[in-house]
Parts: structure tokens; C-alpha cells; sequence
């Protein structure tokens, strides 16, 4: 294991399932369903009187509640239903191995401390992983229904009773010209990589905290130049490798390779400020 990547959590590396473009869209479709049925479990807890447990250990807040749970158990039931041979990592219950090769990578609710909070900074994640790499990354907020979907077919946003819009990122040729955001400084692991961030953070334009997974989606649409990360797991990152790359960013590990175990995260939306940004974070 390299230090800028989590343990696999489970998920099988094996050569990848090949789906065709109807097929994908197919599974698209399906990922939509998903997210629609954790979203009905979602929102009667949203901005309401919620218990909020804490899943960490010692000092650490790692908040969990029922919304969450519920939510997830209505996605693993759905897939269980519909395709029962397609494996299911989630946030709350963990790995369960499949058959077909497939597996859907899931947090029910990212950005739980927003949520909790009755903040608007969360949503559900959906990746459907092929063995090898995430080719669906489905993004949704059920509150303010807006639904986020990337694939090697394009990235989009769908507003509900709507028509969706194609993404697509923004050029910037340098960090000094670049928004840099992160989830908040808390989220490195120690004093090198919070050295390492404050490099490129020393010389962008602007730097904002706070976001989640909605960053990524902000710089997929183009008003977000980079995002740095580091502490994630897969179930954070997976849905939203397909929809950076499918706006045309760039999104990996720190020192360059995979980003689908989470670990330190990177992405950008030029190629141009990726590679300055990645030579900054190695010193």
C-alpha cells in the first residue's frame, strides 16, 4: 500500500466487465433508481430532530444517524432485487461480493456533518466499479434535486422537471489564477501533508473550505479550479472519478496513480494547474 492510498476495502481488482454503450445506459438508469429510492429515505430526516451517533474512536467525529442507514439499506435491497449477481460496497455495512464482476460503491450520504447540520453541502454517492476502474459516478441531492451523472458517455446535471446540462471544466493556465478548495484542514493526516497542501494554498487565488462532495461537482461545472484532499475511502471518491473525467479534469492520487481507493486526492479541471499543483504537493 502506497501512502497516498487506503486498503482496498474490499473490492476485487479483476479484469474489467465490458459493457457496451446500451448497457451502460441501461445501468445509468438504474444508478437513478438508486438514488431515488435512498433519497426517499433521506428526506424526512433531513432538517429534523435527529439522533447522531458517532462512529470513531478516542477523540475523533466521525457522525452517523439513521438517514444514513436507511438509506443504504434501501440501495443494497434494490440491487439484492433487481441484480442480484452485482456485488455492494457501502459506508455503513461494508463489503458484499457479487458474481457478475460488478460492484456498486456507495455513501449514502456524504457530507453527513453538513446534513446534520441542515446544511445544503451533501448528497448520495453511487459508483458502479467494472473491476478495474469506476464507470458510472452518480452524484444526488434530493433536497434541492440536483443529480449529477458521469460516464465515458459525458458528464451532466439534471435538475428535477428539468432537461439536463452537459458539464464541462474550465481552462486556467496557473495556481495563481486558480479557486483551490478542500473539505477543511482537519482531513490531513499530519503535519507533512498539511504542509504539502499550504504550498499550493499559498500560491492560488482564492482558497475555500467546506463542500464535500459537491466540490467536485462544482469543478466538473466548471467554477472550481482544483480540489485537494486527503483521509478518503472509496465509497467517497469512486462516484466522482467518472464525472471529473468526463468534464475533462483530471483526478488521482497525490503522487499520480489511481485515485479509487481514496487515500490523497487530487483533481483539476486543467491539465495545466494539475501538473503544477502535483509538483507542489511532492515538495
Amino acid at each position: 500500500m502506497t501512502a497516498d492510498q487506503e486498503p482496498k476495502q474490499g473490492l476485487p481488482l479483476t479484469p474489467s466487465v465490458a459493457l457496451d454503450d446500451a448497457a451502460l445506459a441501461d445501468l445509468m438508469a438504474f444508478a437513478g433508481r438508486l438514488a431515488d429510492a435512498a433519497g426517499a429515505e433521506i428526506l424526512p430526516y433531513f432538517r429534523s430532530d435527529l439522533e447522531v451517533q458517532n462512529k470513531a474512536r478516542g477523540s475523533c467525529y466521525d457522525p452517523v444517524t439513521l438517514a444514513d442507514r436507511s438509506a443504504e439499506q434501501a440501495i443494497r435491497a434494490l440491487v439484492h432485487e433487481t441484480r442480484p449477481d452485482d456485488g455492494v460496497l457501502g459506508e455503513e455495512f461494508g463489503f458484499e461480493a457479487g458474481v457478475s464482476g460488478l460492484t456498486w460503491v456507495v455513501d449514502p450520504i456524504d457530507g453527513t456533518k453538513s446534513f446534520m447540520t441542515g446544511q445544503l453541502h451533501w448528497a448520495t454517492l453511487i459508483a458502479l466499479y467494472d473491476g478495474e476502474n469506476p464507470c458510472i459516478g452518480l452524484v444526488d441531492q434530493p433536497y434541492v434535486a440536483e443529480r449529477f451523472v458521469g460516464s465515458r458517455l459525458g458528464a451532466s446535471l439534471a435538475r428535477r422537471g428539468g432537461e439536463a446540462k452537459t458539464l464541462r471544466t474550465r481552462a486556467c493556465e496557473g495556481i495563481e489564477a486558480a479557486v483551490l478548495c478542500s473539505t477543511g484542514r482537519e482531513i490531513f493526516a499530519d503535519g507533512d501533508e498539511l504542509a504539502a497542501f499550504d504550498r499550493v494554498a499559498g500560491r492560488a487565488r482564492m482558497v475555500r473550505y467546506g463542500g464535500d462532495c459537491y466540490l467536485y461537482c462544482m469543478l466538473a461545472s466548471g467554477l472550481v479550479d482544483l480540489v485537494i484532499e486527503s483521509t478518503l475511502k472509496a465509497h467517497d471518491v469512486q462516484a466522482l472519478i467518472p464525472l471529473v473525467e468526463a468534464a475533462g479534469g483530471v483526478i488521482s492520487s497525490w503522487s499520480g496513480g489511481a485515485a479509487i481507493h481514496g487515500g490523497r486526492v487530487i483533481a483539476a479541471g486543467d491539465q495545466r494547474i494539475y501538473d503544477q499543483a502535483l509538483k507542489l504537493l511532492s515538495g
